[in-house]
């Protein structure tokens, strides 16, 4: 693939960890800002070079960092302006909210889990007392723009009560334009290797990619909080749609124009060897009614066209393993695998992905992963060596080597037959200093033509004001 330069222009610098950039129009206004929202809970809106609060919701948000030594997956994590914010002013927020902390579904640090193949107690662990066992509350929200210019809350969504701190999704609210339905992309609940496997269960709400039709009216203003689709009530039951399940954790998902459909890209963050991409343009969706009778009557329903990317048994393309470290000689480790019968269970219905790409690379044109942070199709002509390919984000450069931190920045293609493809890294000049750059978000305009890099100087949320917002530019 050819190589690619590009330079970063800074937008807005000295804020706080940005997790999600997106552009809307306002109502009665006639250019499209920069939207920023960041993990502590302020929603930022640029114009004209001008930098305003659209909303600061920090009150709300659960305080991050406190328990896990400064670093946090909470937080304000999904923005997204409805398909008529122009005419209607409806926009959705999901965050972690204030109050809700909990001591965690199992003992110990959050990422402590690890499955023992030896030991079949570790592979079918289940989530009990739920709660009283969990980590905090997610909410996903309907917000209305008033005329008087100021942004109010209308009602409540959903309640999504998670086990632990992390893998709550990012960039996890987008509106399809094939559907018009909001779409929530929700991680696995956390810790490492989802104990439970509730990514593959259909009753948890847990690991799937779910679709909410937001036009339709439940008259529930306060939903019961949950954690499976069968404790809803009916009318909220009847408002979502389940398009995908087997997601880790997840940077949100993306549509690029084909013709007359759009394909779908979705990434899925790895454990401990592949960050990988998936992309499809055809899906099923399955009803939640249908998939509560179907447990109901004890019958599975039709799973022809409904998407799995195949967590926990596979990461990416290869089955999920754990290294055992050789600590003589690190080219000599050991991967075991962990759930070789999800592994089997799971191979023929799972979606290989676009491309997976590896936390530890021995080819001098690539580099070692660490976790994939935005997924977006770039249709501008302003950098034509792009032109119609996806780009992504990984938050660090996994290199043996001295800090300074860097994130990366690469491409990729899509194939019309469906094989694995092959990525570029896309070199940038810029010069970030002994400033560390964790490449922490990737978003894009309207019309897919302007791309926009989110980077953070620390790996902690509870470290303030060290975030920059860049468009990438030729």
């Amino acid at each position: 693939m050819i190589k690619v330069k590009v330079r970063l222009r800074p937008i807005v610098s000295k804020i706080n960890l940005p997790t999600v950039l997106k552009t809307t129009i306002l109502p009665g206004d006639s250019i499209e800002r920069l939207f920023i929202a960041t993990q502590v809970g302020e929603i930022f809106c640029i114009g004209n070079g001008v930098i305003r609060t659209f909303l600061d919701i920090r009150p709300r948000i659960l305080k991050l960092g406190i328990s896990s030594g400064g670093y946090d997956e909470r937080g304000l994590l999904g923005l997204a302006f409805h398909p008529q914010f122009y005419y209607n002013g409806l926009f959705y927020l999901h965050y972690s909210v204030a109050g809700t902390q909990g001591s965690g579904a199992l003992p110990g640090a959050f990422e402590s889990f690890k499955p023992n193949p030896c030991d079949p107690n570790t592979l079918n662990l289940k989530w009990i007392n739920r709660d009283i066992q969990y980590d905090h509350i997610d909410t996903v929200e309907e917000w209305i723009l008033q005329s008087n210019g100021q942004p109010q809350k209308r009602r409540t969504l959903l309640y999504l009560r998670r086990p632990f701190l992390n893998h709550n999704g990012v960039n996890s609210l987008n509106f399809s334009p094939e559907t018009g339905k909001l779409v929530v992309t929700t991680g696995d609940g956390g810790s490492g290797y989802d104990p439970f496997n509730l990514s593959q269960d259909d009753m948890e709400m847990a690991g799937k990619i779910i679709e909410i039709d937001v036009a339709k009216n439940t008259y529930i203003d306060n939903p019961p909080v949950v954690t499976r689709f069968n404790e809803l009530p009916v009318p909220i039951q009847e408002t979502l749609t389940v398009i995908a399940k087997g997601v880790r954790n997840i940077p949100g998902i993306s549509f690029q124009r084909y013709y007359n459909q759009y394909i779908k890209y979705v990434g899925n963050v790895g454990q401990d060897l592949v960050e990988s991409i998936f992309s499809f343009v055809h899906y099923k969706p399955i009803p939640v009614t249908r998939l509560v009778q179907g447990i109901l009557m004890n019958s599975e329903p039709d799973q022809e066209g409904f998407i799995n990317f195949g967590w926990r048994g596979w990461e990416g393309a290869f089955p999920t393993s754990l290294i055992r470290s050789c600590s003589a000689n690190s080219t000599l480790d050991e991967k075991t695998i962990a759930y070789y019968d999800e592994a089997v269970i799971t191979s023929v219905q799972r979606l290989q992905p676009l491309i997976s790409y590896f936390h530890k690379d021995p080819r001098s044109d690539k580099f070692g992963a660490t976790a994939l942070t935005g997924v977006q199709p770039y249709m501008g002509n302003q950098i034509p060596e792009l032109t119609g390919s996806v780009v992504f984000t990984d938050l660090a450069r996994n290199e043996e080597s001295q800090p300074p931190v860097r994130g990366v920045l690469a491409y990729t293609r899509v194939r019309t037959d469906c094989k694995l493809n092959d990525f570029s890294v896309i070199e940038t000049d810029y010069n970030f200093g002994s400033q560390s750059a964790y490449y922490v978000s990737l978003g894009t305009n309207l019309d897919q033509t302007r791309l926009y890099l989110g980077v953070y100087g620390s790996m902690k949320v509870a470290d303030f004001n060290q975030g920059t917002v860049y468009e990438i530019v030729p």
